[in-house]
C-alpha cells in the first residue's frame, strides 16, 4: 500500500489543483468532484466525456460521483450535529 503523500493532501485542502502534483487524468476528475460538489445540477454529458477521454471509464465516473456524494452526506451529518473535524490528515491514527 502506498503512503499517502501530505503534500496531495495539503494542496487539495487549499482546493489548489495545479500544485496538489496530479496527472491531467487525475486533475480532471478532481474538477469533475468540484463541479458535482458545488453544481451537480450543471454536469452536462460535455464533463463526463472528457472524463472519458482521459481514460476514465464510466464506472469509474459512477463511483467518482457516488463517493462525492456520499462526503456531502457525511458532512451534512457532521455539521448537523455538530461534529468536531478528528483531525486524521493531522495525526493519523497508526496503521497496523
Amino acid at each position: 500500500m502506498q503512503e499517502p503523500d501530505s503534500r496531495v493532501h495539503e494542496a487539495l485542502s487549499r482546493r489548489d489543483l495545479d500544485t496538489a502534483g496530479l496527472n491531467p487524468a487525475e486533475h480532471a476528475l478532481m474538477e469533475f468532484v468540484r463541479l458535482v460538489t458545488e453544481h451537480a445540477y450543471r454536469t452536462t454529458d460535455a464533463d463526463v466525456q472528457r472524463l472519458r477521454d482521459h481514460g476514465w471509464t464510466d464506472p469509474q465516473i459512477a463511483e467518482c460521483v457516488y463517493i462525492t456524494a456520499l462526503f456531502a452526506f457525511f458532512n451534512r451529518v457532521a455539521d448537523a450535529f455538530g461534529l468536531e473535524d478528528p483531525g486524521y490528515f493531522r495525526n493519523p491514527p497508526p496503521r497496523p
